[in-house]
């Protein structure tokens, strides 16, 4: 499939930073074949062709890639999170800290992606994240004392935080007419690395003698590998990567972290945008109420997803089900994202609303929460597959960001907001349940919990799934 998408992006040349070219908005509210207009440019000499579907594929072997470290660093600390309390010392309600830091690094350093992009290119940027990812896992078990541990943590977790917002904007520019299946191929790719880490970190730490540091250090491997495709990525640049939009002969060429040239209205090549009326119109994206639903919308979602990657092991082991069985019931979860991470977003961009897949998902977990507060352990791999249904909320929020905009800088734009804003508003989430936990000794004041924010998450996500554009709401 990826040897397919490559060939067939050969002949498409996109904009990689913001803003994107007038060949990039042309795109539609839904990403699908049939909507996106190529830029007429000329025949590539020599092996310019050939070169661009290099480019395209190793641009592809990254986003898989960098897709499977964005959920490791989580999902393997959930699975020895009560070792971890151990070792370090921690209480229920520090453990609910340590759990609702990934949103929080998601919130404040996912802001700052567009910007580091503009000035670096998404290329670096997203190398640096993978590098920041690996570097993190690799310190925080062996950093000492729980200060540490968070710091460390913190440090991968700001490398997961400006590529998660990234990702949608690389799909937007270099896929433009493929928003669905690219947006469905990363998160597959996601989901695949979060039910692994889930499912295979409690065996792998047996394997290396036992200690939890190095069952959690074990990820920084994965990591490291994912640098590599952005790094070859950045070397083959050529000499014309120190300014921007520049390109040989005046010709755009496929680059993965600079802006191609343009042709002005003459056909003559220029270094740069000749005309301030061919960039997009300037967003005010907090004027503008898909905005806000979206962000809303994944801000629950998220809350949802950070819960269960942080607690639902300890929910299960609470329950009597064994350390090994209740990593491999939240691997289960984890892992119907890989096919329906798939499904989804292709069935997403073919809707015009979106409000029926956010109803399915959100009644699936609510029966999964209901399942967990009744019978935890009898139930326990029917209950596993309902939440792990309702958590693809993730990837439906991401094509959605895709869908609301119409050009790479409004996607740009509502990615870093929607992002933003909703990791900020899932941070309240695992820190109440731990606290929750915490304070009454048992699991059903935080299920409750759990399942009265399914609510409000169908109720956003159906207003945010409406056939519209952040455009038509908050152009200046």
């Amino acid at each position: 499939m990826m040897g397919r998408m490559a060939c067939e992006e050969t002949t498409r040349t996109t904009s990689t930073t913001d803003p994107a070219p007038a060949a990039t908005a042309a795109t539609g509210k839904s990403g699908e074949p049939g909507e996106h207009r190529e830029a007429s440019m000329p025949p590539e000499p020599g092996t310019a062709g050939s070169t661009r579907a290099w480019t395209t594929r190793l641009i592809i072997v990254g986003i898989v890639l960098a897709a499977l470290n964005l959920r490791p660093a989580i999902t393997s600390l959930g699975a020895l999170l009560e070792e971890v309390r151990g070792g370090l010392g921690m209480s229920g309600s520090v453990a609910g800290v340590l759990t609702s830091v990934p949103p929080l690094c998601f919130a404040v350093f996912g802001v700052m992606a567009p910007r580091l992009a503009r000035r670096f290119g998404l290329a670096a940027v997203v190398c640096a994240g993978m590098a920041a990812i690996t570097a993190g896992l690799l310190i925080r078990p062996y950093a000492g004392g729980t200060a540490a541990f968070l710091a460390a943590s913190a440090l991968a977790l700001m490398g997961i935080a400006v590529s998660n917002v990234l990702m949608p904007v690389i799909v937007k520019r270099w896929f433009p007419d493929r928003v669905g299946s690219m947006t469905g191929l990363y998160s597959m790719a996601l989901a695949l690395g979060t039910s692994a880490a889930a499912a295979a970190t409690v065996p792998l730490t047996g394997a290396l003698g036992g200690g939890w540091q190095a069952g959690l250090a074990a990820w920084a491997a994965l990591a490291a590998v994912a640098v590599l495709p952005w790094l070859a990525l950045l070397r083959g640049r050529g000499p014309a990567d120190g300014s921007r939009g520049t390109a040989s002969s005046g010709r755009a060429q496929a680059r993965p972290d600079r802006e191609p040239a343009r042709d002005d209205a003459s056909g003559a090549g220029e270094h740069r945008a000749p005309a301030r009326e061919a960039q997009p119109p300037v967003l005010r994206i907090t004027r503008s109420r898909t905005a806000w639903a979206l962000a809303v919308f994944f801000g629950l979602q998220s809350t949802a997803a950070y819960i269960t990657m942080g607690w639902m092991a300890q929910i299960f082991r609470d329950a009597g089900v064994p350390a090994g069985t209740a990593g491999l019931l939240l691997a289960v979860t984890m892992v119907m994202g890989v096919p329906l991470a798939f499904v989804i977003p292709r069935v997403a961009t073919r809707l015009p609303r979106q409000g029926p897949i956010v109803l399915v998902l959100g009644v699936c977990g609510l029966a999964g929460y209901a399942g967990l507060y009744l019978a935890p352990a009898a139930g326990a791999w029917a209950w596993a597959l309902l939440l792990g249904v309702s958590n693809c909320a993730f990837p439906l929020a991401l094509t959605m960001v895709g869908m609301r905009a119409r050009t790479g800088a409004g996607v740009a734009q509502l990615s870093a907001f929607a992002q933003s804003t909703g990791y900020l508003i899932s941070i309240p989430g695992p820190l109440l349940v731990g606290v929750l936990y915490q304070s009454s000794g048992g699991w059903g004041l935080p299920i409750a919990l759990m399942a009265g924010l399914m609510v409000p998450q169908m109720v956003v996500g159906c207003f945010a799934g409406r056939d519209r554009t952040v455009e038509e709401e908050a152009t200046r």
